[in-house]
């Protein structure tokens, strides 16, 4: 589904009044944006959604570089905003700035406008005729492998003109991306980046527990082990993606949890060029069960790690509001009943 323009909100303008008389009294001191806020004011929802990346972000420049937009642009658009509104929103903090308690007062009104104006568009959807059109799904790349591969087949047997698009993306910027209307449904782990369960701007919906096993090297000592203690692994050179995504987060934060830090020569998020390197013999690893398929025919050993195994929460998420639009519904019915099939 296209993306709604975000419209203004803005109040009939009152009835204009001759002008006065200059004032007798010298001007007062008090600054600008301290001033009682009046019924003839307006909202600029794109700005609003400045500030709102402001507050994942929590810096200008963070803010810009997610927006795409100059540091200098993300300020004149907060300043534009508190002038609208009569309110400071930011103050200094150092170097940088911090949200003011009026811009966290607006925030939680930003969620309440953001998914009434969703559920707006998704009554017009149900209205007109659904299954047409176009929608937007941003997820991790196993799940792109082991997940949407169903799921998109059944949409197209189910809805044959509709148009999916799929974007690789993680959190944060993959709910930069939802907020502003790049994507429609975002499928994400959670983790430290991702948004948490409180978080009233998104709908959001468990589809699956993706278990994660080790990979090692052919003749590596505990090869044979039907299952492997992790920490038994804490001497070994390990294979872990970026820091920042999902899996190389949840993969240090596991071998924390199991007592050690992992000695990490090989840094690397494509999972066809990991198990190459598993099979040179260069480092363990964790790998998802949702792309387990893809090696079935590698020459290196999978084994499930001793006691409670080592996991990852997936999840759907919408803006909150969209999902009662029949397009969207249909995206996160056929994600639900594909999560819910055993990995191959």
């Amino acid at each position: 589904m296209e993306p709604v323009s975000q419209p203004l909100i803005q109040p009939s303008s009152p009835p204009s009044s001759p002008p006065s008389s200059p004032p007798s009294s010298p001007p007062s001191s008090r600054p600008p944006l301290s001033r009682p806020l009046d019924a003839a004011f307006s909202v600029d929802l794109r700005r609003l959604t400045v500030l709102r990346e402001l507050e994942r972000r929590g810096s200008l420049a963070r803010t810009a570089e997610a927006l795409h937009l100059t540091p200098s642009a993300v300020s004149q658009q907060l300043a534009a905003l508190a002038r609208e509104l009569g309110v400071p929103l930011t103050e200094r903090d150092g170097r940088g700035v911090r949200l003011t308690g009026q811009a966290r007062v607006l925030l939680a009104h930003a969620e309440v406008i953001a998914a009434q104006l969703e559920r707006a568009r998704a009554d017009l959807a149900v209205y007109g005729e659904g299954g047409r059109g176009s929608v937007t799904v941003g997820c991790f790349s196993s799940g792109i492998l082991g997940l949407l591969p169903a799921a998109l087949r059944a949409l197209r047997d189910r809805l044959p003109h509709l148009r999916v698009d799929v974007v690789e993306a993680e959190p944060p910027d993959l709910f930069t991306a939802l907020d502003g209307g790049q994507v429609d449904v975002a499928v994400a782990v959670d983790f430290a980046a991702a948004p948490p369960h409180t978080d009233r701007r998104y709908t959001r919906e468990d589809l699956l527990t993706d278990v994660l096993d080790l990979a090692l090297p052919p003749g590596h000592p505990l090869a044979e082990r039907a299952e492997v203690p992790l920490r038994e692994l804490a001497t070994d050179v390990w294979i872990v993606g970026n820091a920042l995504s999902c899996c190389g987060a949840v993969t240090r934060s596991v071998c924390a949890a199991a007592g050690f830090t992992p000695d990490i020569r090989h840094d690397v998020n494509d999972w066809a060029a990991l198990a190459g390197l598993v099979e040179a013999g260069q480092g363990v690893a964790l790998v998802p069960r949702l792309v387990r398929s893809l090696y079935a025919h590698r020459e290196l050993v999978l084994r499930p790690a001793q006691g409670e195994p080592p996991s990852r929460n997936v999840f759907v998420a919408v803006r909150a509001g969209a999902e009662r639009d029949p397009v969207v519904s249909a995206v996160r019915e056929e994600l639900r009943t594909a999560a819910a099939r055993p990995p191959a």
